[in-house]
C-alpha cells in the first residue's frame, strides 16, 4: 500500500518519485504464473500453451463484501476498545497534600535502637546540623518543594510534630478544600515508636511528654475518600493490614477500597535500614527525589565507585523537565522505564488507575517501583495497596543502569567543559531498533512489544519523533488488539497533542494513525472536535499532494467525526467540508483508471454522514447540486463506490422527526423546490434498483425507506389508489386496469362507473421518468430495466395517455372524468412504490427483508406465502391472518390490476386482514397486506363520503407513531470502517506465487486435459454409480465437480442435494430461496480451480451463488441478483438461459424475447446488453476457450454465434434445423481451440454439427425423433451425448459415429424409470452424469473404467 510504501521510502530515504511508485501502485494485477507441469511433460510447447488456454486465472466474488454478507450486522466502529476501556472513566486529580512530619528531632524512640554510624539525612538535610526546631520547619519545607515538583497546583499543609486534635483538624480541613479530589497524606514517623499490632500511628500530646496512638480508622474517618497514604516508617506495614481488615470488617464497598491508595516503607515485621550509605528516610527520597536516589545508589554498587565524587550528583546541569538538558534526559529514560517496567507487569486495569488517572499517583508509583529495587538491597520490602508484583528484578533496570552509567561517566567532561555540546543518549534509538524488531517478527499470539511505553516517550522528542510514529503505525497495523494496547499505555492524548503540529512529513503518519484509532473507538470523535482537530483532516483531504489512498483516510476520520454527533457535523460544515468533497468528487474523474476507489466510496460516505439527519446540512448539499455530482457515480466499477454514493444520496432526504398521525415528515411540506430535488434524488437512486450487488440495492432500499418516511402521504396515496377494498357485488364488473387501452375507452362505449368503487385507477406513462421540464423520458432506467413490466403503469397502450391522468370518479351522474392532480400524481411516486415491491422480491434475503420494511412504511406489509405441492396438499399461509366475520357481512375485495404487483405471475393475493374474496389458487405468490388492522363495514364500503381510501392511510395513529423506527438501517458505512480495522501496509507481492492447492489442480487438470484430447471410442456404457436423489418433481438439473466425487442437482423446486458418489454418501441438501416461484434453469460451477463457487440460475432469471455447498448445513449464500432486466412489459420470465465463462468473468443470460445481457460478476454490475433476435431464445452456451464468445439457439430452430469482443457482436447467423421447426434444445462449442464449430440440437432430435463460417451443418444426426430433451458437449474430449424422454442416452463422436446407447429399463418394482431430463460431463474425466425425470441420478463411464 501506498503509505507502507512511503514509510519504508522515509526511512531508507529513498529518492523513488511519486509517479513511479502510483505507477507501481495502479499497475498491479493478479499474476499468471504458467507453471510447467512435468508430468505432462510429452507435449509440445505449443500443446502446454494451448492446454493452459483452458486454465482461466480469474477470480470472481471472493472480496471481503462476500464473507457473510447476508449475516452481517450494521454497527460501525465501536464507542469502545474490544479488549480493555482504555479511556479511564474519570480523570482525578490531587488537590491537597497533608505533610505529617513526627520526627522529634533528638530524642529516640523507645523501640529503635540505632547502629553507628546511623543514616541521619531527612529530605537530604542532617537534623543535626542545626538548632532542632529549626531543622525540623526546614525538613518540613524541603519536603513540601519535593513533592511541589510532581504537583505544583496542590495546596500543600505540613503539620510537625503534631497532636492527635492538629491532625484531625488538618484532615478536615483538607477535605472541605478538596471536595471530591484525591487528598495525599504522607507520615513520617521516623521520631516516634512503630505503629501497634492494630495499625495505629502515634503522634504526641501537647507537651510532648507521650506518645499518643492514633487508630487509622479514626484517619480514614477524618480524610475520608479519594486519599493516598504514604507512611514512612518502620513495620509499616502494620498500617496497610489495619486499613485492608478495617475496609473488611465494615464492608466498604469496592469501589470504596479502590478509591483509598496507600504506600508503606517496609513489610509488618521489618525495620527501615540504618546503614549510612542511605538517608533516613529512604522511602522518603526515592518517591520525591529518585534521579538523585537512584544514581548514588547506582554509583555505589558501579566501578565508577572509586572515581566519581558524590557531590556531583547535585550538581548535574540542566533541568528535569527540559529533557535536551542531562538532568532532563535522565529523568526522561527514568520515567521511560519505570512506565514500561509497570505496563508490562500491572493487568491493564491496574495500570489505567495507578499510572494514567492521576498525575501525582502516576508519579509516586513509578518512584515507588525504584524504592523496591533499592530498598529490597537492604532487606526491607515496601507495601502497597493495590499490592503490586515484585519489579526490583525487572530486566529493563538494565537498561537504566546503563544510561546512568553513561550520564556519569559524562560528569567530569561536563564539569571540565560547560560550553561542550550535549550528546543525547543512546537509550531511546536503541529502545525504537529494539521496538522495530519485535514488529518484524511478532503477533498477536506473541508477548506484546515492552517498549510500546518507551514509543509513547519518544513522540514527546522531536528528533526521534517521525521514526516513532511510524513504527506506532506499523504497530497499531497489526489489529484492533494492537490498537487497544497502544490506547491502554496512554498514547492517545499525545496523538491528539500532535494535531497542532505543522509538520509536513507528519500528515500521512498521523492520518493514518487516527485512522486506526478511530476504526476501533468511535467515541474519540468527541475529543477531536472540542480540540478542533477535523480541521486538520480536512486541510489533508484537500490537498492533492497526498496519495488517494490517504485521503481516503482522512474521509474516513471525517465521516467518524460526523457519525451521529451533531457537534461533528456542524464543526465540519462550518469547516466548509461539503463543498471540499464535492469539489475533489467532480475533479476526480471516474473513468480515470488512476483513481483511487476508496477515495471516491470515503467521499461519498463522508457527505452522507454529513448529511443523515442534519436538515441544515441536507439543505446545503441540495443547493450545491451535490446528487448531480453523485448520480455518475452509479455507474461505477466498484460496487462499493455505488452503494457509497446511494448511501449519500439517500441521506439527503430530509426524514424529519416523524409524526403520529402517519404522515412521517412531509405534513407541513411548503418547499417545492425541495420537493423537486428530492424527487430528482430518488429518480437518480432508481437507477440501481437492478443492481448485481445485493451491497448497492440494499442501500436502495435504505434510501427508498427514507423517501417514503419524508413523501409518506403521497406514496401512501398511490398505494390506496391499488389497495382500495371494494365489495363483492363491484369486483366482478371493475374491468382489469391491464385491459385499459386508451383513457376515453370507457367514456366512449359508455360505461359509466358508480361512485361505489372509488379507487382511482392510474393509466399515465408511470413507467417513463419525467424530464426537468415535465416531459416524459422513455430511456429511463426503470423503464428499461423493467422494474415497472407487468403492471398497468407498464401497459403498452398506456404510452397513448398523457402523463399524470388520472382516470377519478366524479360523484355527478358517477361518470369518470379526467383531471389532473396535485404532487401525488407525479409519475416518480409510482416508480417508487413498484421499485419497493421489486427489492421486496429481491432473491437476496437481506435485500428482501429491507423491502418488506420499505412497503410498512408506507402501510403495506408483505405476507409469505408457499406454494402448494403437487400432490395436492393444502395450501399453507405463511403469517397471513384472517379473522372470521360474521356469516352475513360482505367480504372486502380489491380493485387492482391482477398484474400490477406481480411482475412474474398474476396470481397475487392482497388481503386487507380479511378473508379472501374467492377460494384461494392452488399456486399463488407472495401477497401484500396493510399493516394497520382495517374494519370495513359494508356501510363504509358504499358511502361516497368514503374519500381517498382514507382507512388505508392509517390515520388512526397506530402505525404512524412506530414509522419511524421502520426505517431500515444502511449497511455500507459499517461495512466500509470495517477496511481500515484491518492490516493496510502489508505489501502484496507482484510476484506471488500461486497456493500449492491450485498448483496442484492445474497439473492434474492439464493432466486430464491431455488425456482427454486423445481418448477416442468413450463409450460411457459403465454405470459406476446411480443416486436416488428423492426429488418430488424430478431431477432438472445436474453438475460433476472437477476435483472431488461430487455430483450436484437440482430439481424444479430449487432443492438443491449434494452427493458423493465414491462413497455413496449425501453431504448436504438446501433450498436455494423460500418464495413460491420454483423452476431451476442451470447449474454452474465459477472459480473451480480454487475454492469453487455453485452458481443456480432459476428459471426466473434470478442467480443465487453459494459458498461451503458441499458441507453439511454450511452453506453460504455469497450474492444474488436478478439476472433478466428489461423484459417485454407484461411477459413473466419462466424459461430464462444462462451461461458462465469463467476466462471472461462474464455471465450471459437471456430470455424468452429478451436481449442477451452480459454480467461482469467481479463488478457485479450488467455491463452490456444487446438484441439477439425477436425470436425467443430457447438455449445458451459459452465458449470456455475463447473469452467472450458464446453461442445462441432459439426457438424456431435458428443459431447464432456472437463475439462481445467486436462492435457489431453478431459473427454469424444461420438456421440448421429446418426439417421441422422445434426450439434448440442444447447448443454447445466443440472441443478444441477452433471458435467457429458448434454442436446444435432441436427438440425434432436431430444433432447438428456446425461451422459457423460455412453457414451450413457439415454433419447432422438423426439421434431422437421428436424427443430430444437433453445434449451435452465434453469440453476437451471428443464426445457428445443426447438423451431423450423415451429414456435413452447416446454417445456420438465428433465424426457423427454412434459410440454407445444407453437404455433404462424396468425396476424390479416393474416401474419404468423416467424421461432424461439433463446430461452433464466432467470436466476433466469421460465421465457423464444423467438426471431423469424419476429423481434418478446415473453416472457412467467407459466400459474399462471403474470407481476407484
Amino acid at each position: 500500500m501506498a503509505l507502507g510504501d512511503m514509510m519504508a521510502l522515509r526511512l531508507s530515504h529513498s529518492s523513488a518519485s511519486v509517479s513511479s511508485h502510483l505507477d507501481e501502485y495502479s499497475g498491479r494485477e493478479d499474476g499468471e504464473s504458467q507453471r510447467k507441469d512435468p508430468e505432462a511433460s510429452t507435449l509440445s510447447n505449443s500443446a502446454t500453451a494451448t492446454s493452459m488456454s483452458y486454465l482461466p486465472h480469474t477470480l470472481v466474488l471472493c472480496e471481503l463484501r462476500h464473507e457473510g454478507f447476508e449475516a452481517f450486522v450494521p454497527s460501525g466502529p465501536p464507542e469502545c476498545g474490544p479488549v480493555s476501556k482504555w479511556r479511564p472513566k474519570d480523570r482525578m486529580k490531587t488537590g491537597c497534600v497533608a505533610l505529617v512530619l513526627c520526627l522529634n528531632i533528638g530524642v529516640d524512640p523507645p523501640d529503635v535502637i540505632k547502629i553507628s554510624p546511623c543514616a541521619r539525612m531527612e529530605c537530604w538535610i542532617d537534623p543535626f546540623s542545626m538548632a532542632a526546631p529549626k531543622a525540623l520547619e526546614t525538613i518540613g519545607k524541603k519536603l513540601h518543594s519535593q513533592y511541589e515538583r510532581w504537583q505544583p497546583r496542590a495546596r500543600y499543609r505540613p503539620l510537625l510534630d503534631p497532636t492527635v486534635e492538629e491532625v484531625k483538624k488538618l484532615c478536615h480541613n483538607s477535605r472541605k478544600y478538596a471536595r471530591s479530589e484525591r487528598i495525599l497524606f504522607h507520615y513520617n514517623g521516623h521520631g516516634v515508636p512503630k505503629p501497634t499490632a492494630n495499625g495505629e500511628i502515634w503522634v504526641f500530646n501537647k507537651s510532648y511528654t507521650q506518645y499518643i496512638p492514633l487508630p487509622v480508622g479514626d484517619l480514614d474517618s477524618w480524610l475520608k475518600t479519594p486519599s493516598i497514604y504514604v507512611f514512612d516508617c518502620s513495620a509499616a506495614g502494620r498500617i496497610v493490614k489495619a486499613f485492608n481488615e478495617q475496609w473488611s470488617l465494615s464492608g466498604a464497598t469496592p469501589s470504596t477500597a479502590r478509591d483509598c491508595i496507600l504506600l508503606a516503607a517496609c513489610e509488618a515485621h521489618e525495620t527501615l535500614p540504618q546503614s549510612a550509605e542511605f538517608p533516613a528516610d529512604v522511602f522518603t527520597s526515592c518517591l520525591t527525589t529518585p534521579i538523585k536516589m537512584a544514581l548514588r545508589w547506582f554509583c555505589s554498587r558501579s566501578l565508577l565507585h572509586d572515581s566519581l565524587d558524590y557531590s556531583l550528583i547535585d550538581q548535574i546541569p540542566g533541568r528535569q523537565n527540559d529533557r535536551k538538558t542531562l538532568l532532563g534526559e535522565l529523568n526522561w529514560i527514568f520515567t521511560a522505564i519505570t512506565d514500561t517496567i509497570a505496563w508490562n507487569v500491572l493487568s491493564p486495569d491496574i495500570f489505567q488507575k495507578l499510572f494514567r488517572q492521576d498525575l501525582l499517583v502516576a508519579s509516586l508509583f513509578r518512584n515507588f517501583l525504584l524504592a523496591e529495587r533499592i530498598m529490597r538491597s537492604a532487606n526491607c520490602s515496601p507495601v502497597s495497596s493495590p499490592m503490586l508484583p515484585s519489579t526490583h528484578q525487572h530486566h529493563m533496570w538494565d537498561a537504566w543502569d546503563m544510561a546512568a552509567e553513561i550520564c556519569l561517566s559524562k560528569l567530569s567532561s561536563l564539569f571540565r567543559d560547560p560550553n561542550e555540546e550535549f550528546q543525547p543518549s543512546p537509550f531511546f534509538t536503541e529502545q525504537l531498533t529494539a521496538f522495530e524488531v519485535w514488529l518484524d517478527h511478532g503477533s498477536e499470539h506473541k508477548k506484546p512489544p515492552e517498549q510500546l511505553p518507551i514509543v509513547l516517550q519518544v513522540l514527546l522528542s522531536q528528533s526521534h519523533r517521525f521514526r516513532a510514529l511510524v513504527l506506532l503505525g506499523r504497530f497499531l497495523d497489526m489489529g484492533p488488539w494492537a490498537v487497544d494496547q497502544a490506547l491502554s499505555v496512554g498514547i492517545f492524548p499525545y496523538v491528539l497533542k500532535l494535531l497542532q503540529t505543522t509538520a509536513m512529513e507528519l500528515r500521512q503518519i498521523l492520518v493514518f494513525i487516527w485512522t486506526k484509532i478511530l476504526a476501533l473507538d468511535k467515541s474519540c470523535q468527541v475529543d477531536l472536535v472540542k480540540d478542533g482537530g477535523h480541521t486538520y483532516f480536512i486541510k489533508f483531504l484537500d490537498s492533492m499532494d497526498a496519495y488517494p489512498e490517504q485521503r481516503a483516510m482522512a474521509a474516513f476520520v471525517l465521516a467518524v467525526i460526523s457519525d451521529g454527533h451533531r457537534q461533528g457535523q456542524e464543526a465540519c460544515i462550518q469547516s466548509n467540508l461539503i463543498h471540499v468533497c464535492l469539489r475533489h468528487l467532480q475533479l476526480l474523474n471516474p473513468h480515470d483508471a488512476q483513481i483511487e476507489p476508496l477515495l471516491l466510496q470515503w467521499l461519498c460516505l463522508c457527505l452522507g454522514k454529513l448529511w443523515e439527519d442534519f436538515p441544515e446540512a441536507q439543505i446545503v448539499g441540495l443547493q450545491s447540486d451535490a446528487h448531480a455530482i453523485c448520480a455518475p457515480l452509479l455507474s461505477e466499477p466498484q460496487p462499493e463506490v455505488r452503494a457509497a454514493a446511494i448511501f449519500a444520496l439517500g441521506n439527503l432526504f430530509d426524514v424529519g422527526s416523524g409524526s403520529s398521525n402517519g404522515l412521517g415528515g412531509d405534513d407541513d411540506r411548503d418547499d417545492d423546490e425541495k420537493n423537486k430535488a428530492e424527487l430528482n434524488i430518488v429518480q437518480n437512486i432508481l437507477q440501481a434498483v437492478a443492481d448485481g450487488s445485493p451491497l448497492v440495492r440494499v442501500e436502495v432500499a435504505v434510501a427508498l425507506g427514507r423517501f417514503a418516511f419524508a413523501h409518506n402521504k403521497h406514496l401512501k396515496s398511490i398505494a390506496a389508489i391499488y389497495w382500495k377494498p371494494q365489495s363483492n357485488s363491484l369486483l366482478s364488473s371493475l374491468p382489469s386496469l391491464a385491459n385499459i387501452r386508451s383513457p376515453s375507452q370507457y367514456m366512449q362505449s359508455g360505461i359509466s362507473i358508480s361512485s361505489q368503487i372509488g379507487p382511482v385507477l392510474r393509466v399515465g406513462s408511470d413507467n417513463m421518468s419525467t424530464n426537468r421540464d415535465g416531459r416524459v423520458s422513455t430511456s429511463s432506467p426503470l423503464a428499461s430495466a423493467g422494474i415497472l413490466n407487468g403492471s398497468p403503469l407498464s401497459d403498452d397502450s398506456s404510452q397513448h395517455s398523457d402523463s399524470g391522468l388520472l382516470l377519478k370518479e366524479n360523484a355527478i351522474n358517477g361518470v369518470m372524468n379526467f383531471s389532473r392532480t396535485t404532487v401525488s400524481d407525479n409519475p416518480v411516486y409510482s416508480q417508487c412504490v413498484l421499485a419497493m415491491y421489486t427489492l421486496a422480491k429481491d432473491p437476496s434475503p437481506r435485500v428482501s427483508s429491507l423491502g418488506r420494511r420499505t412497503l410498512s412504511i408506507i402501510g403495506i406489509e408483505q405476507v409469505v406465502t408457499k406454494t402448494v405441492r403437487p400432490n395436492g396438499g393444502s395450501i399453507r399461509q405463511g403469517d397471513l391472518s384472517a379473522p372470521t366475520q360474521s356469516p352475513g357481512s360482505n367480504l372486502a375485495g380489491l380493485a387492482r390490476s391482477s398484474s400490477w404487483f406481480d411482475m412474474s405471475a398474476g396470481h397475487v393475493q392482497l388481503p386487507f386482514r380479511t378473508p379472501p374474496v374467492s377460494p384461494p389458487r392452488q399456486n399463488f405468490l407472495s401477497g401484500m397486506r396493510r399493516v394497520c388492522s382495517l374494519d370495513f363495514r359494508q356501510h363504509q364500503l358504499n358511502s361516497p363520503e368514503s374519500g381517498l381510501a382514507d382507512p388505508l392511510l392509517g390515520s388512526s395513529g397506530f402505525f404512524g407513531a412506530s414509522e419511524r423506527s421502520l426505517l431500515p438501517q444502511s449497511t455500507i458505512y459499517s461495512w466500509s470502517c470495517g477496511h481500515f480495522s484491518r492490516p493496510l501496509l502489508t505489501a502484496t507481492d507482484d510476484n506471488e506465487e500461486i497456493s500449492p492447492k491450485r498448483e496442484d489442480r492445474e497439473r492434474y487438470a492439464l493432466d486430464r486435459i491431455a488425456k482427454c484430447q486423445h481418448s477416442s471410442g468413450s463409450k460411457l456404457s459403465n454405470q459406476i454409480a446411480s443416486w436416488d436423489t428423492r426429488f418430488e418433481t424430478g431431477t432438472k438439473a445436474a453438475l460433476l465437480l472437477p476435483f472431488s466425487p461430487i455430483v450436484v442437482a437440482a430439481d424444479e423446486n430449487e432443492r438443491i442435494r449434494v452427493w458423493n458418489y465414491e462413497e455413496a454418501t449425501s453431504l448436504n441438501s438446501f433450498e436455494n430461496h423460500e418464495f413460491p416461484d420454483k423452476g431451476i434453469s442451470k447449474l454452474c460451477l465459477l472459480n473451480e480451480l480454487d475454492d469453487s463457487l455453485l452458481l443456480v440460475a432459476s428459471s426466473d432469471g434470478n442467480v443465487r451463488i453459494w459458498k461451503d455447498y458441499a458441507l453439511k448445513s454450511k452453506q453460504m449464500l455469497v450474492t444474488a441478483f436478478s439476472s433478466i432486466q428489461g423484459h417485454r412489459p407484461g411477459v413473466r420470465v419462466t424459461n430464462a438461459v444462462v451461461d458462465w465463462q469463467q476466462q471472461s468473468g462474464y455471465l450471459y443470460a437471456s430470455a424468452e424475447a429478451s436481449p442477451i445481457q452480459i454480467w461482469d460478476l467481479d463488478k457485479e454490475q450488467l455491463v452490456s446488453s444487446f438484441p439477439s433476435s425477436e425470436i425467443s431464445i430457447s438455449a445458451l452456451s459459452a465458449s470456455q476457450v475463447h473469452g467472450g464468445q458464446l453461442a445462441a439457439g432459439f426457438v424456431d430452430g435458428s443459431v447464432r454465434l456472437f463475439d462481445i469482443r467486436t462492435p457489431e457482436m453478431l459473427v454469424s447467423a444461420t438456421r440448421p434445423h429446418t426439417q421441422s421447426v422445434e426450439r434448440v434444445v442444447g447448443i454447445g462449442f466443440q472441443p478444441g481451440l477452433d471458435s467457429g464449430k458448434i454442436v446444435s440440437a432441436s427438440q425434432a432430435g436431430d444433432i447438428q454439427f456446425l461451422d459457423i463460417r460455412n453457414r451450413t451443418a457439415y454433419l447432422t444426426i438423426d439421434a431422437h425423433r421428436g424427443s430430444l430433451t437433453a445434449l451435452a458437449v465434453h469440453r476437451h474430449a471428443p464426445v457428445i451425448a443426447s438423451g431423450s424422454s423415451k429414456q435413452m442416452v447416446k454417445v456420438f463422436s465428433l465424426e457423427g459415429k454412434q459410440l454407445s446407447i444407453i437404455r433404462y429399463y424396468p425396476t424390479f418394482m416393474a416401474q419404468r424409470i423416467g424421461s432424461v431430463s439433463c446430461l452433464t460431463f466432467h470436466p476433466y474425466k469421460v465421465l457423464l452424469a444423467a438426471g431423469a425425470a424419476d429423481a434418478c441420478v446415473s453416472i457412467y463411464a467407459d466400459e474399462d473404467s471403474q470407481l476407484r
